[in-house]
């Protein structure tokens, strides 16, 4: 069976329940497993191995001041062991962040993922969705922060994680998973 890591940090418990929505998307093709970053930006013990063993690792992170957390930096730098032994080589990549603005410059968080995988020689997945982009669209339909390279939320400053990420993005998040399932069962 296909597995897939999701790799992220979530400070406010909202891009957890992004990276939530990613493993269910990803689990319906999919063995999911998420592995979080704790605040002091560190994975459990196992983590990096279990990670190096995916066929597919999907990478999250909050857009902190127009870039990735911190917490999901320091994972990057630990990850250049598994640079080193080209672990992740020819892997699929995706990736997904959550900010409180519209835009808040989440596509330079994605574009620092995208770097990331590029590092390890991984082979990128997009969300290959079309954006709800009409009059009448609105937070709940998919895509609606027209994110094409990754996954974008939206959590308003003053809306707490049950309210937010909203629908449209959490069914975006979850599509997102499901495709970079689909796409690595068929690289395996």
């Amino acid at each position: 069976m296909t597995n897939v890591a999701i790799v992220y940090f979530s400070g406010y418990g909202h891009t957890a329940k992004q990276a939530e929505a990613v493993r269910a998307g990803a689990a319906k093709k999919a063995a999911a497993t998420l592995y979080a970053i704790d605040k002091e930006g560190n994975l459990p013990e196992s983590a990096m191995e279990a990670i190096s063993k995916a066929d597919a690792v999907i990478y999250g992170s909050p857009t902190y001041m127009g870039g990735p957390a911190w917490q999901f930096k320091k994972f990057a730098d630990a990850s250049s062991k598994l640079w080193f032994n080209q672990a992740l080589k020819n892997k699929v990549a995706a990736g997904f962040t959550n900010s409180a603005s519209t835009n808040g410059d989440k596509f330079a968080t994605i574009a620092y993922s995208w770097t990331l995988a590029q590092q390890h020689g991984q082979v990128w997945v997009g969300t290959g969705l079309l954006p709800a982009n009409r009059k009448d669209s609105n937070p709940d339909d998919v895509n609606w922060s027209a994110g094409f390279g990754g996954a974008l939320a939206i959590s308003p400053s003053d809306a707490s994680p049950e309210e937010a990420p909203r629908k449209g993005d959490l069914e975006t998040a979850r599509l997102l998973g499901e495709r970079v399932a689909e796409i690595a069962a068929k690289l395996v």
